[in-house]
C-alpha cells in the first residue's frame, strides 16, 4: 500500500488531474498525454498498471460530471424530447430535441460496443510512451486533414441544436460515434475524432464541438461508473486520496476547458490543435527514441 501511494504522490496527482481535465476535452488526447508525461518526467507509472487505471477512473468521472453540469439544461430538454418521441411513437419533424436525443443514442451505441470489445486489446498493443507519441503526431495530421476535407461551408442559420439535428444523419451519427473508439489508442483524441467527424458531415466547428461534448458525456460517465467499484475495492488501496485530489483538479480544468472551447470554436478551427499535436508528438517521439 505504501508503494502505491508513492507511485502517485499528491503532487503527481495534481499534475495528472489538471492535465486530464484539459486534455480530455481539448482535441489533443488525454490518454496520450497521461502516457507520455510520466515517461518524460521519469515517473515509474505505466498506463496498464491497475492502480493508475483506477486513478484515471476518478478523473474521468469528474470530467463527465462537469460536462453534465455544463449542459444540464440541454440534457433536460433532450430527455424530455426522447420521452415525447416514445410517447408518440414517432420523432416529429419539428421536434429538434427528440431528434438530437436519438442521434446521441445512435452515436453512443457503436462507441460503447467498440470500447468494450477493443479497450484491453488496444491498450496492450499500444502501451508504450513512444507509440503514444507517434499517434499524437498522427492525431495532428488527422485534425488538419478533417479541416481540409470538410464537405461544404458550415450552416450557420437557426439555433445550435436545430442546425445539428438538420445536418446530422443517422448514418453520420453512427460514424461519428464509432470514431470515438480511436481514443482507445493513446495519442488519438476522442473529442478530436468526434469533432472531425462532425466537420465531415457538414457541421460548423462550434456545432461539431457541441455534439462531441454531448456525445462524450454518457460514454465517459458510463465507462467511469462501470469501473468505479475498483476505486473502492482492493485496486483502490493506496490511491483513493490522490484519486480524489486528481478528480477535483480535473473538474476545475474540465470546466474551464469546455467553457473556453465553446467560445473558441465560434470563430476558430481545429488547426491550432493540429499544429500542437503534430510538433509535440514529433518532438516526444524523437526524444523517446533517442
Amino acid at each position: 500500500m505504501i508503494l502505491l501511494a508513492t507511485l502517485i504522490s499528491y503532487p503527481r496527482a495534481i499534475i495528472l488531474g489538471l492535465l486530464q481535465g484539459v486534455a480530455e476535452l481539448f482535441p489533443v488526447s488525454s490518454l496520450g498525454h497521461s502516457v507520455i508525461l510520466p515517461k518524460l518526467f521519469g515517473w515509474d507509472i505505466h498506463q496498464n498498471d491497475k492502480y493508475f487505471l483506477t486513478f484515471l477512473v476518478a478523473t474521468h468521472l469528474a470530467t463527465a460530471i462537469v460536462l453534465l453540469g455544463f449542459f444540464w439544461r440541454d440534457w433536460v430538454r433532450i430527455l424530455k424530447g426522447i420521452g415525447r418521441s416514445l410517447r408518440d411513437r414517432e420523432i416529429r419533424a419539428d421536434d429538434t430535441d427528440a431528434k438530437l436525443g436519438w442521434l446521441l443514442i445512435v452515436g453512443t451505441i457503436p462507441a460503447g460496443i467498440l470500447g468494450l470489445a477493443l479497450e484491453h486489446k488496444l491498450r496492450a498493443v499500444f502501451a508504450s510512451a513512444t507509440s503514444a507519441a507517434v499517434f499524437l503526431t498522427l492525431n495532428g495530421l488527422l485534425l488538419y486533414g478533417t479541416e481540409r476535407l470538410r464537405r461544404r461551408a458550415p450552416d450557420t442559420e437557426g439555433d445550435d441544436d436545430t442546425r445539428i439535428a438538420r445536418k446530422m444523419s443517422w448514418r453520420g451519427a453512427v460514424l461519428v460515434g464509432a470514431a470515438q473508439a480511436l481514443a482507445l489508442i493513446p495519442g488519438l483524441s476522442r473529442s478530436g475524432a468526434t469533432m472531425g467527424g462532425g466537420l465531415l458531415v457538414g457541421l460548423s466547428n462550434k456545432d461539431a464541438a457541441r455534439f462531441a461534448f454531448l456525445l462524450a458525456t454518457p460514454i465517459i460517465g458510463a465507462a467511469a461508473i462501470l469501473k468505479l467499484p475498483e476505486l473502492f475495492g482492493p485496486e483502490g488501496d493506496g490511491v483513493r486520496g490522490p484519486a480524489l485530489v486528481g478528480a477535483l483538479c480535473s473538474a476545475v480544468t474540465a470546466y474551464l476547458a469546455v467553457r473556453f472551447l465553446m467560445r473558441f470554436f465560434e470563430t476558430k478551427t481545429l488547426t491550432p490543435f493540429a499544429i500542437y499535436c503534430f510538433f509535440a508528438g514529433l518532438a516526444a517521439t524523437v526524444y523517446l527514441v533517442a
